[in-house]
């Protein structure tokens, strides 16, 4: 809304023109979204404690020290997506399809995550609605999403699509680029669900999940910024993707509901974020990586979610398999609980690994 500001009345009002730069609208998309959550999370939380009574089902095999949790409620990701999308709608550039993309991918996820949750609480059970049914729904919001950003891409003189708009790019390499014609529209949408699951088992331990998918959105934004900027792009040697800028306004609104969600969940959290927040954060990640051209650099940003999700593949196919069981219990940080580590120490370590990791990922920026 604000940038419309700087079409309309920067002629008449130099000083309009400070909305038309993305960086001082990611800032401002930030501070909106935490003052918002800051605001307005007391009364939310207050109002789904009355309709939640017992709040998130604690898991009977869990580790022992999670049973002091029962009756936090649950659907935090409530307040997150309502920061998110209020920032976005004030800072954010709405002409923009790739704004709306990732919104929409946001939202769409987190819908199937509040109606999981909803499951979860009204029965009193921690297992919610059929997980295939689950993935379908999802894959059907991802597919679409990617085949926005596949149409939105990189055009001809004549019209066109060109093959950048459906190839995958490679870190390290600046000119190595795999075309994947319609098929992109199904690597795009196994990115963003496998994102959004990898996000959702990481959710465990209060404020594990929300810090590392700061630290990850803060990552992307940067990315998002420089790879919509042609002199930067050309700079750095990375592939130049028009109009993503933007998205880097939504991830710093990501970071702002992120903090003020964590004021509520530090330990003992008050609340918790729930498949709402979970999938749809995730889901957000990974658009953001499709339409940026950097997914596989999303698994070195988000590796910490790759190795929470792979411990529960692992796990699940050894005890098939062989019927034992490689962890103590997976996701993984319920294993090193069940090995003695405090909650506070699994959740710290984690982020080191995340911060290490997007450091990482963001050295192949320059590293081509």
């Amino acid at each position: 809304m604000l940038y419309y500001l700087s079409q309309e009345y920067a002629t008449s009002f130099p000083e309009f023109n400070v909305f038309r730069y993305i960086t001082f609208r990611t800032a401002g998309a930030l501070v909106t979204s935490a003052l918002f959550v800051f605001l307005f999370g007391p009364a939310i939380i207050a109002s789904l404690k009355i309709r939640q009574g017992k709040g998130q089902p604690i898991r009977s095999d869990g580790p022992e020290t999670h049973f002091a949790k029962a009756g936090t409620p649950t659907m935090g990701g409530l307040m997150i997506l309502s920061g998110i999308v209020a920032s976005s709608m004030i800072w954010a550039n709405l002409s923009s399809a790739y704004v709306w993309v990732v919104l929409m991918v946001t939202l769409g996820f987190g819908a199937i995550g509040f109606y999981d949750d909803y499951l979860k609480v009204s029965k009193a059970s921690h297992k919610g609605f059929s997980g295939r049914v689950r993935l379908l729904l999802e894959f059907l919001i991802a597919g679409f999403a990617t085949y926005v950003i596949m149409v939105n891409g990189d055009h001809n003189a004549a019209g066109d699509l060109t093959p950048f708009a459906s190839s995958v790019a490679f870190p390290f390499f600046k000119d190595w680029l795999l075309d994947l014609g319609f098929f992109f529209v199904v690597f795009g949408a196994f990115v963003m669900v496998a994102a959004g699951n990898a996000v959702n088992l990481t959710d465990g331990l209060d404020g594990l999940a929300i810090v590392p998918v700061m630290i990850a959105a803060g990552s992307f934004g940067v990315i998002a910024y420089l790879s919509g900027n042609a002199i930067f792009a050309n700079y750095l040697q990375i592939h130049f993707v028009i109009g993503t800028g933007e998205v880097a306004v939504i991830c710093g609104a990501v970071i702002g509901a992120g903090l003020g969600f964590l004021w509520f969940n530090a330990p003992p959290a008050a609340i918790f974020m729930g498949d709402t927040g979970s999938l749809a954060l995730g889901g957000m990640i990974g658009a953001t990586a499709v339409a940026t051209k950097h997914e596989i650099v999303l698994a070195i940003i988000g590796g910490l979610f790759v190795l929470e999700a792979m411990s529960v593949i692992i796990q699940v196919a050894s005890f098939k398999l062989t019927g034992k069981r490689v962890f103590r219990m997976a996701p993984i940080h319920h294993h090193f609980e069940k090995k003695g580590w405090t909650e506070s120490q699994v959740v710290i370590r984690f982020w080191i690994i995340a911060v290490i990791l997007a450091l990482i990922g963001l050295s192949t920026l320059k590293l081509r």
